[in-house]
């Protein structure tokens, strides 16, 4: 048992971005609300709510066919992003407890990673305008994978480049596709409801817990409980 212990514990942190290290996700939807209605096609917050999740381009395409030429779908995706940047510039800041949890993984010399669905102008946004850099040895946004999520492909590049096999990372995630990408990297995972109800992710296995932001959150009885989730995979195997 303790052979297994040590193989199934957790080496590495994995963050998703958007909605779990900054609460944004509304002033993305509305950003997206509005873009869309001026192309044509109204939803409802509560239907872009649901609907819009992935790479934009993707997006753009699973919304509109083959409306837009690859070049136009990337040009809507850019302005439609620069709108987010300008709305949400006065409002950034980290989830409550973020710089905590940050400084003690950072102290306990676990390496940390970003794999976000964002485009890399958002995520530099994000990372010029916080104290966020010190701590990641990588960050995987949208203009380096080929797949978004749900699709593991970003998981897996930034467990790559920090060294940890993938398995062996908790995610923390804030969205249901963000949760199935981890899923299908074999990882479990932490959710942040910014966005999403706990009731949402009920359906999923491999959730460890979930709160509203990182206050008061252990570090080491999270990776307890990560441990213990992949050890019960590895019984099970």
């Amino acid at each position: 048992m303790t052979t297994l212990l040590y193989l199934t514990r957790m080496q590495g942190l994995i963050f998703d971005m958007d909605g779990t290290m900054v609460d944004n996700m509304m002033v993305h939807h509305r950003a997206w609300q509005i873009r869309l209605a001026e192309l044509g096609l109204e939803m409802t917050l509560e239907e872009v709510h649901r609907e819009i999740h992935g790479k934009n381009e993707e997006i753009i395409e699973r919304l509109f066919g083959d409306r837009f030429t690859p070049e136009e779908r990337r040009q809507v995706a850019w302005e439609k992003e620069a709108r987010y940047r300008e709305v949400f510039k006065d409002q950034l800041r980290p989830l409550d407890g973020l710089m905590d949890l940050l400084a003690a993984a950072q102290a306990a010399g676990i390496p940390m990673g970003i794999g976000t669905a964002a485009p890399p102008e958002n995520v530099h946004f994000v990372l010029d305008h916080l104290p966020l850099r010190p701590y990641f040895r990588a960050v995987v946004d949208s203009g380096v994978v080929s797949k978004g999520k749900p699709d593991p492909e970003v998981f897996i590049r930034v467990a790559e480049a920090i060294g940890v096999p993938v398995t062996a990372c908790l995610v923390f995630e804030d969205s249901p596709t963000g949760a199935e990408t981890a899923r299908r990297a074999g990882c479990p995972a932490f959710i942040l409801t910014t966005t999403h109800a706990a009731a949402e992710f009920a359906h999923f296995p491999h959730i460890i817990g979930s709160a509203p932001d990182y206050r008061g959150l252990d570090l080491h009885e999270l990776l307890g409980r990560a441990a213990a989730w992949r050890t019960a995979q590895k019984t099970t195997e």
